[in-house]
């Protein structure tokens, strides 16, 4: 499998992991030093794994009141050892949804190879400004 089949694949596998609440998907195949700015506070982001992780309780909590998040868009460059991807969600209730239907979360994310795999290193979340 070349790098950027990997790397669809381990977006792909983590959009799963969100969409299903499942902890260990999410954080499988991230850095241990992540950075992740995201749509809610902390506003200067957060840094590692430990937090990283702590973040995602209260989006799983939101999500299972009938939320969806579903990968739609996916776009990778990658180099020997660095790649980026940047994505489009459809990521809100159906009521969210169904009162602005063009809304879509925008991810970016920065990878890198530790040996010979590819992580996470860096996510961003964002929604445009409405």
């Amino acid at each position: 499998m070349d790098d950027e089949a990997q790397i669809r694949s381990l977006i792909e596998r983590w959009a799963t992991a969100v969409d299903q609440g499942d902890m260990g998907g999410v954080l499988a195949d991230h850095a241990d030093d992540i950075v992740m700015f995201d749509v809610p506070p902390p506003y200067e982001g957060v840094r590692g794994i430990d937090a990283y992780r702590d973040t995602w309780p209260p989006f799983f909590r939101w999500q299972a009141q009938g939320a969806t998040f579903d990968l739609e868009e996916l776009v990778i460059g990658a180099g020997d050892s660095v790649a980026y991807a940047y994505a489009l969600l459809r990521c809100g209730t159906a009521e969210e949804l169904k009162k602005n239907p063009a809304s879509r979360l925008r991810l970016t994310i920065g990878l890198r190879k530790e040996n010979g795999l590819w992580v996470v290193a860096h996510e961003h979340h964002s929604f445009p400004h409405a």
